[in-house]
């Protein structure tokens, strides 16, 4: 039974990757982060200065959800910053055993070596073609759930790219020839998975739906159809990129939802056929 001001590793790797994950703070220490670099998925690590009361009432006038921290095994650290954000009016918990229980539970870690582009806020910053439709959307709901929930995503014309790219020090993706794009029959996407080592039996099936709606092999998986005539249904819905996003965001929300929880739930009618297995209604 965790404290009242606890939460357990299952039950934040839970609310990982959905639409209701809190903020999550990693207040190791640097000797701790470079012996374990690797972060929980969708962690942002703080340095020591913000950890300072003064720089703590600065972040809690800026959050929005609430707060789990977490330090090397739980203690004094991250439940007196927990207790500070509360005195702040922020709902914050600390995790329950520290990065030592959530490595010993095996549970996921994402690495971020890879991810250079930053704005002054700390935000990683990306750019990309205008007009998305699937990978240009799978991308920044994959990089808000998992690895950056503040990031910043720029849509531009296409041959404005590298330009917007080298003014901002944004990281391109999915145009050629860089980085974060394509990479023989994978699509970036893919390439987001592997170079930041996020493995999450979900993700894996979502990826090989993304791959299929998004390099016209609609053979990968039966959801790759659906997930294409929604992605291009939003496309016509919405003439504002950042809008589309954002409903795109709940469409990703929902096919990883089901692929994470629901692959086995099927819908029948009449609601009590037998031999259908479960129904959905």
């Amino acid at each position: 039974m965790p404290a009242p001001d606890a939460i357990t590793c299952d039950k934040l790797a839970k609310l990982i990757g959905t639409a209701r994950c809190p903020v999550v703070l990693d207040l190791r220490r640097t000797d701790a982060r470079d012996a374990e670099p690797r972060l929980i998925p969708s962690a942002r690590w703080l340095a020591e200065n913000e950890i300072a009361p003064a720089a703590l009432s600065e972040l809690a006038r800026s959050l929005d959800r609430p707060v789990v921290v977490l330090c090397a095994e739980g203690h004094g650290r991250s439940q007196g910053v927990a207790a500070w954000l509360r005195h702040e009016g922020v709902a914050a918990e600390y995790l329950e055993g520290g990065m030592a229980a959530w490595l010993a539970a095996g549970l996921p870690l994402v690495t971020t070596t890879r991810i250079t582009g930053h704005d002054p806020q700390g935000r990683s910053l990306w750019v990309t073609r205008a007009r998305p439709k699937i990978d240009r959307i799978a991308c920044p709901w994959l990089i808000r759930r998992f690895i950056d929930p503040r990031a910043v995503f720029l849509f531009v014309a296409p041959a404005e790219v590298p330009a917007v790219a080298e003014r901002f020090g944004a990281m391109p993706f999915d145009v050629e020839g860089v980085f974060w794009s394509h990479r023989g029959e994978d699509c970036t996407f893919d390439a987001l998975l592997k170079e930041t080592r996020l493995s999450i039996p979900a993700l894996d099936r979502l990826a090989l739906i993304v791959r299929g709606a998004d390099t016209a092999r609609l053979d990968l998986a039966p959801e790759a159809a659906g997930l294409l005539a929604a992605s291009l249904g939003l496309s016509r819905m919405y003439s504002d990129d950042l809008e589309q996003l954002d409903a795109g965001l709940q469409l990703y929300d929902a096919f990883y939802r089901w692929a994470r929880d629901a692959t086995d739930e099927i819908h029948n009618w009449p609601t009590n056929a037998r031999g259908t297995g479960r129904s959905a209604t």
